[in-house]
């Protein structure tokens, strides 16, 4: 993981979308895809409201938010539960980073063959394309940056959570 962040995660990055298979699991039983709360510098933010929009909109459907554990934003290897990959680029970046996961409504392996349905991965291929446009023009956001404010003011950070912890 630690090698895979180094090639793909890129410190000149304002906003991450990590698109990855998220079907071998009991916890999001919808076919298409998902998206994530947003996860910036060890916190696990609100939902965009940008981000729903544009899901809305791409797929004609109510959006769809997969859920997220603690242990799903901390590095591999260290032992903890963790849904999939999918949010590890997030312990590599002080960016805002949204798992866009391609999912199922039943658990299947990511991997197995003619386990991806090409619909499921044009509709988000498509949502990447318009966050891209939006968040490119400032019309979309990842997060809103008063209230991020306020969560560091009041509370510090969470960057700890970036880590492989203590052994």
């Amino acid at each position: 993981m630690p090698t895979l962040n180094r090639e793909e995660v890129r410190p000149e990055m304002e906003a991450i979308l990590a698109v990855d298979t998220t079907r071998g699991n009991r916890v999001i039983n919808h076919r298409g895809f998902a998206i994530s709360p947003t996860v910036k510098a060890g916190w696990i933010l609100r939902v965009s409201e940008d981000l729903l929009d544009l899901q809305q909109i791409v797929t004609g459907r109510t959006p769809v938010v997969f859920p997220l554990s603690m242990q799903d934003i901390t590095p591999y290897g260290n032992g903890l539960y963790h849904l999939n990959s999918i949010l590890q680029p997030s312990t590599a970046t002080a960016a805002p980073v949204v798992g866009v996961a391609l999912t199922a409504e039943v658990a299947v392996p990511g991997s197995a063959t003619g386990a991806s349905h090409p619909g499921d991965i044009e509709q988000a291929v498509r949502f990447a394309i318009e966050v891209a446009k939006a968040f490119g023009r400032g019309r979309c956001r990842f997060f809103d940056a008063d209230e991020w404010e306020r969560i560091q003011a009041r509370y510090g950070p969470m960057t700890h959570l970036q880590t492989p912890g203590r052994a």
